[in-house]
């Protein structure tokens, strides 16, 4: 965007003689005002930011406010009218509002949060939130530790009286069992068992009278802890006896009564909240609005919405970038135009449509569990966790997910119900079967409704995570013979028929289904006809690999490879991102982030080199194979953590070629040293429990395996400083672009500072599935360097910032380099029904 002349605005011109003009964000006042202190929670949503007055257009009108009134006018508070509690010097021509009297409402049906009307309406809301949630408590696991010795397993409260229990709401989640006793006790409260998980909202409380109970609930019922007050809910215990018949013979309303099994077995107690009894409680939360809360909107008005939405998250990338700025540096050109476009850092041109709205997702990952009826069910948990939801509801009312999915899960659900192994308990961490991940992949062709969509599905992996760890051996392998055998028969059986490539298994034993990419895997053989399945003697999975096709373009797909869930929607999003880096034969595209290597095989032939840098082994050898099967002989791929190669591939490609090998050789070195400097982040938390089966696993100690990493790195860069005769040095090329594409977390800081000071680096396309994480990445990429450099300092108060608020601190660290500005955003919806859409920004230096 070209700027502003001084014919157009006067008031630019007389700015610059006057010691108070706007040079870096503070209003212009007949007298001088100190900055007032800037609070992130207290920032405007539109383009009004505290302490920077808008200058007013002459207008030859004796009325100031204008004829047609904006869209925005008076829907935000003056900043000047905020700290003083008077009118500024525009009067009644400002175009922000001087009261709550003349305050108007947002086009979105919001108001300015800094308002007295928005706060009380926000309080309103949370106090109806915490009013509402013992209704949401959805337990289907019971604690039922055995704590009372008796040796029967029962524990305190997994035999807990209904009429003599309590569900106590909003505890903080990092109280223990121990922590909620001594609560109770500090409270004079008697009780004869308490129970509560760390990193859950409730606790289950059982007494050994109703003269305790009633005491107890007059004592606690709304005390208040930290901001958050107590709620006391009823608890319900339902029967989980297992059952021999069909899941789909079982009874609508299952009898009431607790029973205990003598098998050995614990029999499982569902505990929900008052309100629950006979489904009332999933009468307002069902997995369909669960997983896809837009469903019930036109697919337009999706679209309106997720535009609307995304126009308030880059708002903040303005302000966040604003508040970043080192004193005493200029503003950016971008962030001073900013307030031509409603306060957006750049323009938004829109959003792209997906091709397909209904059964688009080629990957379903579907929870193992209990209903609210106690059935043993495969679909999606109907909240968080740590809210006290652990109930699965089938999923064949989601929109989203296709009629094959859904009937492998029902496959699997009726499996489920003869298995002599248990399924997963989430409260008590045991159990055997976990979740059930169904891959799909499409013909070529392209298809305009999900019935076409469907019938291009050529090949489904199957792919059952489970946790081993206590079971016997032969139990197992009998248990996964018939699995295979139940999942061929329930294909062939089906009409038609469907699909079936290949099933895997994979061994996790971490306590959220979000497995490692180094997850031990297996693959089972199925049967072709009536005959028997055998399980493969090895862990080999070479074969289970499943296709699917990107503009004409064949992938290979392994079991934990990473692919775009809407394919027909990711050729979309590629050829976009294609067309704005502007790719050419003289071109080095570097591919971040490249998982099977789709968005460089896509654009390969528009540039001279492509260069995938991807974390995931597997990801990378299906990378390479997919250049081969479609003879792309001008891509390499690199498998490595970007933060410890980036640097060093972007000196090898673009610095001379003298100092290339010295520069790869001795990057990985100092990369790899940097780690433990990395500043503590909140979206990315290290998990102990597969840190140290990791090291079990590999029987090295931590130093071992960084010096075996290094070595990695250092074999694989220098297999790649040369061409294949192993002399050649590698091409240099003059335009050097990235195309990122992160996963929800964002790129590492080490990878952001990589790409911000390499100055051969002109021009950078950003993926986001997560607009927060584009957000908090592009403060740090386009927030001019500070004169001296501030050391971040290991402060644990970083702990409780925002990402933004992270990248703000780690932007006054970065070295002197020229930022990137904004040019352009779009976004593309990947993910119609639900809140979730991509967005592509454009920055360019």
């Amino acid at each position: 965007m070209s700027s502003s002349s001084p014919t157009t605005e006067p008031s630019s011109v007389t700015s610059l003689l006057n010691p108070h003009s706007p040079l870096n964000g503070h209003d212009s006042t007949d007298q001088p005002q100190p900055p007032p202190p800037r609070d992130p929670e207290n920032q405007p949503q539109d383009d009004a930011v505290p302490g920077d007055k808008r200058k007013r257009e002459e207008n030859d009108d004796d009325d100031p406010k204008p004829s047609v009134v904006p869209p925005l006018w008076k829907t935000s508070l003056c900043s000047y009218f905020r700290r003083e509690s008077a009118s500024c010097s525009h009067g009644s021509g400002c175009r922000y509002a001087h009261g709550e009297a003349e305050l108007r409402p947002r086009p979105d049906n919001t108001w300015d949060p800094t308002s007295e009307r928005a706060k009380k309406q926000k309080l309103e809301e949370e106090e109806g939130d915490q009013c509402a949630s013992p209704d949401n408590v959805m337990m289907t696991e019971a604690v039922d530790d055995d704590d009372d010795g008796d040796g029967n397993g029962d524990g305190d409260v997994g035999g807990l009286d209904p009429e003599l229990s309590k569900c106590l709401v909003h505890l903080p989640r990092n109280w223990k069992s121990e922590k909620l006793k001594d609560f109770l006790s500090e409270k004079g409260v008697q009780f004869k068992s308490a129970k509560k998980k760390k990193g859950m909202t409730l606790g289950f409380v059982s007494f050994q009278s109703v003269e305790q109970l009633q005491t107890a609930v007059k004592e606690l019922d709304g005390i208040s802890i930290g901001n958050k007050n107590i709620k006391v809910a009823d608890v319900i215990p339902r029967s989980f006896e297992k059952k021999t018949k069909s899941a789909m013979a079982l009874p609508q309303n299952p009898p009431k009564t607790t029973e205990v099994e003598l098998d050995g077995e614990n029999v499982e107690d569902s505990v929900v909240a008052n309100g629950a009894e006979d489904g009332n409680a999933t009468s307002g939360r069902s997995a369909r609005k669960v997983v896809t809360p837009l469903a019930h909107m036109p697919y337009g008005d999706q679209l309106e919405h997720k535009k609307n939405s995304l126009m308030q998250i880059l708002k903040r990338l303005t302000r966040n970038a604003r508040k970043a700025c080192p004193d005493g540096i200029p503003l950016p050109e971008w962030i001073l135009k900013s307030r031509e476009i409603g306060g957006l850092p750049c323009s938004l041109e829109g959003i792209l449509a997906s091709p397909v709205v209904n059964g688009y997702r080629n990957k379903c990952e579907f929870s193992v569990g209990y209903s609210l009826q106690g059935k043993i069910t495969v679909g999606f948990m109907l909240g968080n966790f740590r809210e006290g939801v652990t109930a699965v509801e089938e999923p064949f009312d989601c929109p989203n997910v296709s009629r094959i999915s859904c009937k492998y899960a029902s496959i699997f659900q009726e499996f489920l119900q003869h298995s002599s192994l248990p399924v997963w308990n989430r409260f008590k961490n045991i159990g055997f079967w976990r979740q059930l991940t169904v891959r799909e992949g499409r013909r070529p062709g392209m298809a305009s409704d999900a019935e076409n969509c469907e019938a291009n599905i050529a090949e489904v992996m199957l792919i059952v995570q489970v946790s081993s760890t206590g079971f016997d051996d032969a139990q197992i392998t009998s248990d996964f013979e018939r699995l295979a055998q139940v999942f061929s028969a329930g294909a062939t059986a089906s009409s038609p028929s469907l699909p079936l490539t290949a099933l895997v298994i994979q061994d996790h034993q971490g306590i959220s289904n979000a497995a490692p990419a180094d997850a031990p895997l297996r693959s089972l053989s199925l049967s072709k006809g009536e005959g028997s399945s055998e399980m493969q003697a090895t862990d080999n999975v070479v074969e289970a690999k499943i296709h699917d096709y990107i503009s004409n373009l064949r992938f290979c797909i392994s079991p934990t490879a990473f692919f775009q869930v809407n394919t027909l929607a990711a050729e979309k999003l590629y050829s976009l991102a294609g067309d704005w880096a502007e790719l050419g034969p003289d071109t080095l595209l570097f591919d971040v982030c490249c998982g099977t290597g789709t968005i460089g095989l896509t654009l390969a032939h528009h540039v001279g080199m492509v260069i995938g840098i991807e974390m995931n082994a597997s990801a990378v050898s299906d990378a390479r194979r997919n250049a081969e099967i479609n003879g792309i002989t001008n891509c390499r791929f690199v498998s490595a953590k970007a933060e410890d190669v980036m640097r060093s591939l972007l000196e090898e490609y673009i610095n001379a070629p003298q100092k290339q090998e010295n520069n790869v050789i001795e990057g990985i070195d100092e990369v790899v040293a940097t780690d433990e400097e990395k500043p503590i982040s909140t979206d990315n938390k290290p998990n102990p429990e597969e840190n140290s089966s990791h090291e079990l696993e590999s029987g090295k100690t931590a130093s071992e395996g960084l010096e075996t990493d290094k070595q990695e790195l250092r074999s694989q860069l220098q297999s790649s400083c040369t061409s294949e005769n192993g002399n050649a040095p590698v091409k240099r090329f003059s335009n050097v672009v990235a195309i990122v594409d992160p996963p929800r977390s964002g790129l590492h800081p080490t990878v952001i500072k990589a790409l911000r000071t390499h100055p051969g680096l002109r021009k950078l396309v950003y993926i986001s599935c997560n607009p927060e994480s584009l957000v908090a990445n592009a403060i740090e990429l386009c927030t001019p360097s500070p004169e001296k450099i501030e050391k971040n300092k290991n402060n644990r108060a970083w702990r409780n910032m925002s990402s933004a608020g992270l990248a703000r601190h780690r932007a006054k660290s970065m070295p002197a380099s020229e930022p990137f500005r904004p040019v352009k955003a779009m976004a593309v919806d990947l993910f119609p029904h639900t809140i979730h859409c991509e967005l592509v920004m454009l920055l360019q230096r």
